[in-house]
């Protein structure tokens, strides 16, 4: 396919997305299916193409004056890549399976780009309706934050230690030129190519031994800022496919028991073969089966309790752009009752002296903070840990004044921590 049939293709996927609201995974694979003849890398530049043009929806249609597919993609091409009207022009030159030719409005406006009289949520490409949320977490940087959250995520991988360390296993991808990670001490970055893709890693034959995950630097501080041990007894109540799971048993060293759990028994369903992989001995799975709790015998017994909370996923919002637009108040209002139950969870199964550890992947209070406080309100005997000494007891000191302080724990960011958005909090159980 040309430059320009694939630009078209991606306005009609696009203009797919916003009439049906759908997600852009599930348009784009029914595109696919409707043209057989597009190639994989047809495909990987179309589907770029769609996502860039979703992280920059609410400034692209502002500047481009309409919220079609063609107008936000023409003025993603302008704000996110750079080009130029002419540029721009080229690619909808009327010949064969190209976009009709750029009018004189949108010659003028693409020129422009003027954002001068948009409001936060347009130029930070956003839902108005989550702006208080956001503006009370970064309060003056919500334009560079919200900016960072528009961007393209990094490809990071996670080594594991029960297998190989990070300097034999960055000798193995030497190929890749992979680079120690920032502030993860068991984290390599991969390059990713103009489109925003990166190798395909799941294909390497260190990926296939369990040598590495795929895992953003975030998630991989977040397991170490949860604290497990070696011979401790520690839950993970939301473990869905495992990613964290994979990391705490690693931090483990394979000793103790890990119990890994989720309220929907079909997220598990890779778990294992992930642990198989992994080489991962100290994990025993709880499937719930109908009304009976897996866990209830283990009621105030565990060391610790991690809680990967269910949430919107405003934090991830840079690997999954299209997210926000679909994210509504009662998506919102469903997660914090989630969040209430499974802390209450968490609270009756941590023992005295224990401590749990509270992770979303989500920048808003409501789910953070809030959250914590309402389980201290629910709940005797539980206080923060404060965040020094988490970071200090992860070996983590260097990641202190990267992070936003809040009343409970700590938030991570793209702009400040070069990572995804993930919060962490700890509560001690006293003994």
């Amino acid at each position: 396919m040309t430059p320009q049939a694939r630009l078209s293709a991606s306005i009609e996927v696009l203009d797919d997305i916003l009439a049906r609201r759908r997600p852009a995974a599930e348009a784009l694979k029914d595109w696919g299916i409707a043209h057989r003849f597009a190639g994989s890398k047809d495909r990987a530049g179309i589907a770029t193409l769609v996502y860039d043009a979703l992280r920059r929806r609410a400034s692209a249609a502002h500047v481009t004056g309409a919220e079609t597919g063609r107008a936000i993609m023409l003025g993603m091409l302008a704000l996110q890549r750079g080009m130029s009207v002419d540029m721009i022009g080229n690619l909808c030159d009327a010949s064969r399976f190209a976009p009709s030719p750029l009018t004189g409005d949108e010659r003028a406006r693409l020129s422009a780009l003027d954002l001068s009289d948009a409001p936060p949520h347009v130029v930070g490409d956003y839902p108005e309706w989550i702006h208080p949320q956001l503006e009370a977490i970064f309060g003056e940087a919500l334009a560079e934050e919200a900016r960072a959250l528009a961007e393209r995520a990094p490809l990071d991988i996670r080594v594991n230690l029960l297998a190989t360390d990070r300097t034999a296993l960055q000798d193995a991808l030497a190929f890749l030129a992979p680079v120690e990670t920032p502030l993860s001490p068991m984290g390599l970055r991969v390059a990713i190519g103009e489109d925003g893709r990166g190798p395909a890693l799941q294909s390497e034959p260190e990926f296939k031994k369990g040598l590495f995950e795929i895992q953003d630097e975030g998630s991989q501080l977040a397991a170490l800022l949860a604290g497990a041990r070696p011979r401790e007894q520690v839950a993970d109540l939301c473990a869905g496919a495992g990613g964290k799971t994979l990391a705490l048993a690693a931090a483990m060293e394979n000793s103790g028991q890990l119990y890994a759990t989720d309220i929907d028994s079909r997220r598990l369903a890779p778990i294992y073969d992930r642990l198989e992989r992994a080489s991962v001995r100290n994990v025993q799975v709880r499937t719930p089966r109908g009304e009976k709790d897996p866990m209830a015998d283990l009621e105030g017994t565990l060391d610790r309790v991690v809680v990967d909370a269910p949430c919107t996923g405003t934090g991830v919002w840079r690997r999954n752009p299209d997210a926000k637009w679909r994210l509504r108040p009662g998506s919102l209002s469903q997660r914090e009752q989630e969040q209430a139950r499974v802390l209450d969870r968490a609270a009756a199964l941590v023992k005295p002296g224990g401590r749990i550890v509270y992770v979303t992947c989500s920048v808003l209070p409501a789910e953070n903070d809030d959250a914590v406080s309402g389980l201290l309100s629910r709940t005797d005997g539980l206080s923060p840990v404060p965040v020094d000494r988490l970071l200090a007891e992860a070996g983590l000191e260097a990641l202190g004044p990267r992070v936003r302080r809040t009343a409970h724990g700590l938030q991570m960011s793209p702009a400040l921590t070069g990572t995804d958005g993930f919060y962490v909090a700890a509560l001690a159980r006293a003994p």
